[in-house]
């Protein structure tokens, strides 16, 4: 059986977890599902950064405008970011499980429509399939997590989620690199398929239903407008999911950028995209595994306090560089490791406290944060990412602009629960 919190944790405050659903499967270790988790996490990076190197070949090979190659990505983030509001109220009425499996398939469809496209448009068409689709794992896997852990133990689970996960970013700008080099770019699209269908074999066969039947909630209208209603009305809310987004847009501004900053400004090529990515991505990996150590030793405010120290000086630092000095290796770029780190520090005890506003929809408000998180992301990749990027002083000023943003959301929400405790 599933791991449960231990006695001197406190108790869910709206009920006791109850068993998942009876499997034939041998159960998973925690270990174990925290891996499945991360894979499925991992379709979003993957249908993101794999590309990246390759938008010159879509432009050739398609006859495409930069703008239009460019949009493929926006479509797939304003999908992505559409369709997040809604896996959590689908996993909430129709089981974890159910909606993981059927996104995979979508997914799939999706992806093979991509690596068979043959103009822009069509890619347009298939991107934004993927994009309705990708989000499923991150949001359910929220769920899932809070379904069966508490507190610490839940913070562990996704931290180590995040550790795991965090080796996409690295691995699908490089991988996508090496294979435009010495095959074509239809060919990312043919890996991930292969990559969507062995995962959803894997799903099919052990991930469990963590939401029985009798904890389900109604998908109807009315009930709909009620949940997404009481969490898009509350203040605390927005204030503490901002603080995830804010500091995430001031990694994605550089991804999305990646294209032009790193052959123009750095003179790098498709195959060494790793120097922005493999940097970013150690900090994710190591500011995720402090998480996990830190966990139940001190406050998700303190910790969040940590994160944003890291936050703040990697930004600033980055800013002072560039108003003195030209772009360079390994400086343009080092700054990223620090950031990072931060970012994965904040961001669980963050989540948590975001998802424990409103215990009885959990996948739900799972589903807001990450509309959040993915429509600042579509606004970055669509609008600022491009007017930044031709200046790599002006992406550190806009890196800084977005963590300064989220401590500024995070002190406020403590103003104002502070102000509610009191009244």
């Amino acid at each position: 059986m599933f791991p449960t919190p231990p006695a001197n944790l406190p108790p869910d405050p709206v009920a006791e977890i109850p068993p998942p659903e009876p499997s034939h499967a041998k159960p998973l270790s925690a270990f174990a599902l925290a891996i499945v988790l991360a894979s499925l996490s991992m379709l979003g990076p993957f249908s993101i950064d794999a590309y990246l190197p390759a938008f010159p070949n879509i432009q050739a090979s398609l006859h495409a405008t930069p703008l239009e190659v460019q949009q493929t990505l926006t479509a797939y983030m304003l999908a992505f970011a559409g369709m997040v509001l809604w896996h959590g109220a689908l996993a909430d009425a129709f089981g974890r499980r159910n909606v993981v499996l059927v996104s995979l398939v979508l997914f799939a469809i999706g992806t093979m429509g991509c690596a068979a496209a043959h103009s822009v448009h069509y890619l347009w068409f298939f991107r934004v399939l993927q994009g309705v689709s990708a989000g499923a794992g991150v949001v359910v896997g929220r769920a899932i997590i809070r379904d069966l852990y508490a507190d610490a133990h839940a913070a562990r689970l996704l931290s180590m989620v995040t550790m795991i996960f965090s080796i996409a970013p690295a691995v699908a700008p490089v991988l996508g690199g090496v294979i435009v080099k010495y095959l074509e770019w239809r060919a990312i699209f043919l890996f991930l398929f292969v990559y969507t269908v062995g995962l959803f074999v894997v799903c099919w066969r052990r991930l469990p239903e963590t939401l029985p039947p009798s904890r389900r909630q109604p998908f109807n209208p009315r009930y709909l407008v009620h949940s997404y209603r009481t969490i898009l009305s509350s203040p605390l809310f927005h204030l503490k999911s901002g603080v995830v987004a804010f500091n995430f847009a001031g990694l994605f501004v550089y991804i999305t950028a990646a294209p032009v900053m790193l052959p123009r400004h750095l003179g790098l090529g498709p195959d060494q995209f790793g120097w922005l990515f493999i940097p970013a991505v150690s900090g994710i990996f190591l500011g995720a595994l402090a998480a996990n150590r830190i966990a139940g030793k001190m406050s998700f405010a303190r910790q969040i306090g940590v994160g944003f120290c890291f936050l703040i000086t990697a930004a600033t630092f980055n800013v002072a560089y560039h108003l003195f000095l030209p772009p360079s290796l390994p400086w343009s770029v080092a700054p990223l490791f620090f950031y990072t780190f931060g970012m994965s520090v904040v961001a669980p005890a963050a989540t948590l406290l975001g998802l424990d506003l409103f215990p009885h929809i959990r996948g739900t408000v799972a589903s807001c944060q990450s509309f959040a998180t993915t429509l600042l992301g579509a606004v970055v990749a669509g609008a600022i990412a491009p007017v930044l990027s031709d200046s790599v002083l002006w992406l550190a000023y806009g890196q800084l602009a977005f963590t300064v943003t989220a401590l500024a959301f995070w002190l406020t929400a403590r103003h104002y629960r502070s102000m509610l405790l009191t009244q």
